[in-house]
């Protein structure tokens, strides 16, 4: 569907300028900009992998890294899943291995087991031949993971971020071009029910031309530093060294496919970034009685309570990404999308477009929200809506996201998420801490398509 106004025409007819310019780098400059710039070289076996195809599958041979609290959800859905067959789980801890054994076993599955080693999930590549593997584990231990199992044969779906630093999100990439295989942030908010119905109201024209963007996640998590050996137990560390905006992709994924970035339309182009100081975590620490490790109280955090990023693309959009995992504040994924025609806003849910709202100074809430999303309801959610909220797993967008990933691979369809999209959406941690660290510098997103993301077609409203 053709969402060319005017002044879209106007943006890419500019946009052709910038690439024109690009394309007369000297090729001293091209060398020079190595992996942090536009122009870098794919290895000549390498693919690009923007709206790859794989070869179907009729079953998916499954295997999961890390079954703690987000992996044993995922293993527990995908069992239920038409077409998946369960090869192989492994975790370092024997019972959480065993409760995962135990929940997939009961619809049919008998997956080899792998606990006790840290290299477990090594062994269970190379015995196994997963067709698919999917990767639930602290941050640090994403990427060789996802490279691991590409190398195996295997495509390779990661929880976010899909890596922490730029160096990691590249050899990701390089490793899913050359080996020819997926490699899927999971990145489960692009398939919530607010999120899809608004993707589908910017495809059908309804904002005109976008303009700005705001997404964020805040979410008060200092408790994890009282839940023995799960999530908390390592985020903590993570924030106590890194100063940055650490955790952006739940907000920033559904407004980067709005705006059809790195998808033929605009891309990425710079971030500025400061961070709040760094209070709430000691404090916390300091007064609780139930911390599972007294290090906590010992730790120097670094990292600012709240980070707010700017983006700029390359149309000269804007996107205000902003991280908060410290502060008492209710919980939000803050989601907004701005046109010339009107404005779409998550948490709480509502909505303010001329030619659809009584008057655009005004929200329309509650049950007039309802109705406009009645008429506009994306054709996935009207097709699994009821299936997911069943379901479950964050108000069913986990299932709704497994159950899409299989389908692609079973029907030969191109992912709903490409590895650029996780490279992009992910390197606004890195690139925030280096921008925080000198005093909010700007600092230019690499290409991780290297310029293949004009021909890369937008996600389509998938039926």
């Amino acid at each position: 569907m053709s969402n060319q106004t005017p002044m879209r025409r106007g943006f890419l007819k500019t946009l052709g300028s910038l690439s024109a310019g690009l394309a007369t780098l000297t090729s001293t400059q091209v060398q020079a900009q190595g992996k942090t710039g536009v122009a870098t070289t794919r290895p000549k076996a390498g693919k690009y992998m923007g709206d790859f195809i794989a070869p179907k599958l009729d079953k998916v041979k499954v295997a999961i890294i890390g079954v703690g609290a987000r992996g044993s959800g995922h293993a527990s859905q995908l069992a239920e899943i038409e077409g998946v067959q369960f090869v192989g789980i492994a975790d370092v801890v024997e019972a959480r291995a065993r409760k995962s054994e135990a929940a997939v076993t009961k619809f049919g599955h008998t997956p080899k087991i792998y606990f006790g080693d840290e290299n477990g999930w090594r062994t269970m590549l190379a015995e196994t031949k997963p067709d698919v593997v999917f990767i639930a584990t602290p941050w640090s231990t994403h990427a060789p993971m996802a490279i691991a199992s590409m190398k195996a044969g295997a495509h390779a779906f990661v929880e976010v971020p899909m890596a922490t630093t730029i160096k990691d999100l590249w050899e990701m990439v390089d490793t899913s071009e050359a080996t020819g295989r997926h490699c899927m942030m999971m990145e489960n908010v692009n398939y919530g029910r607010e999120e899809l119905l608004y993707l589908n109201m910017v495809r059908q024209g309804v904002l005109g031309d976008l303009l700005h963007a705001e997404a964020a996640y805040i979410h008060a998590l200092r408790f994890q530093m009282e839940n023995g050996d799960s999530t908390g137990s390592w985020r903590t560390f993570e924030y106590a060294k890194r100063n940055g905006n650490l955790y952006p992709t739940h907000g920033l994924g559904p407004v980067a496919q709005y705006m059809n970035l790195a998808r033929g339309e605009d891309n990425f182009g710079r971030i500025t970034s400061f961070s709040s100081p760094a209070k709430g975590r000691a404090v916390y620490a300091q007064k609780s009685t139930k911390l599972t490790s007294p290090k906590f109280k010992e730790l120097d955090f670094k990292g600012g309570d709240i980070n707010t990023s700017i983006i700029k693309t390359q149309l000269g959009r804007t996107i205000m990404v902003q991280w908060d995992e410290t502060t008492p504040r209710p919980y939000t994924r803050h989601n907004m999308i701005q046109g010339v025609n009107g404005v779409l806003a998550g948490f709480p849910n509502r909505i303010s477009v001329e030619g659809i709202t009584s008057n655009y100074h005004k929200w329309a809430e509650g049950k007039d929200w309802e109705a406009i999303a009645q008429k506009y309801e994306h054709p996935l959610y009207v097709r699994l809506g009821e299936l997911a909220t069943k379901m479950g797993g964050h108000g069913g967008m986990d299932f709704l996201m497994l159950y899409r990933i299989i389908e692609c691979l079973r029907n030969g369809e191109a992912l709903d998420q490409n590895v650029y999209e996780g490279a992009f959406w992910s390197a606004v941690g890195p690139l925030s801490e280096k921008s925080v660290a000198e005093d909010g510098s700007s600092q230019a997103f690499p290409d991780f398509t290297r310029g293949d993301w004009k021909r890369t077609n937008p996600l389509k409203i998938i039926a």
